[in-house]
Order: C-alpha cells, then structure tokens, then sequence
C-alpha cells in the first residue's frame, strides 16, 4: 500500500514536501516515481528515483530545478520536495512504485490514492 501526504494550498512561490509511504512490503529494491494530474488533463510524469541508494533521478523538464525527490529506505518513504511552486503546478500528485526506469519512467500499476496540491496566485 502507498499513502501520500503532505499536499495543501500554498501561495505561489512557496514550497511544499510530499511523502509517499509504502507498507505491507519493503520498497528498497524499486524505482519510484511521482506524477499528477491536474483537472481535465492527462496524468503526467514528474520525478522518478533509481532503486537503493536513488543515485539516479529523472525529472519532467517543468519541475526541474525546482522539485527533488529522494528517498528514505530505512522509513519506506519516498519525497518529493517542491520548491517555487507555482499555479500550473496544481494537481492530484500520485506516488507509483516497482515501474521501469530505462531512460524514462514507466509506472506500474502500483498507485496511492493521491494527494492534492493547490497553488494560489
């Protein structure tokens, strides 16, 4: 099971950190990534982290520079840290365990339910 929290209203230029906390099995061994989706728009990609040690991240050219994610294998947590934020970051931000890192980030179908992040101009 993945949980998210950490989503809320924030003003634009602020920042927020999102966690995304697994159970039932230890996550060490797998990628992770963080998507959204804002209302009427497809899910897209945000951020993925390499298995173990994270050593590799990949990020949306929307968010790079401004969102991190990293990983916490010792709590089974992964977090996206997003800096600068701003209105068109606006969505339902889900966490995807176990998907394909190959040059991009493919999901699987291993889902949280989603939390809500709202910027404010």
């Amino acid at each position: 099971q993945l949980v998210e929290s950490g989503g809320g209203l924030v003003q634009a230029g602020g920042s927020l950190r999102l966690s995304c906390a697994a159970s039932g099995r230890t996550f060490s061994g797998d990628t992770m990534g963080w998507f959204r989706q804002a209302p009427g728009k497809e899910r897209e990609f945000v951020a993925a982290i390499s298995s173990w040690s994270g050593a590799r991240t990949l990020y949306a050219d929307s968010v790079k520079g401004r969102f991190t994610i990293s990983r916490d294998n010792a709590k089974n947590t992964v977090y996206l840290q997003m800096n600068s934020l701003k209105p068109e970051d606006t969505a339902v931000y889900y966490c995807n365990a176990a998907g394909r890192y190959s040059g991009t980030y493919y999901p699987s179908d291993y889902w949280g339910q989603g939390t809500q992040v709202t910027v404010s101009s």
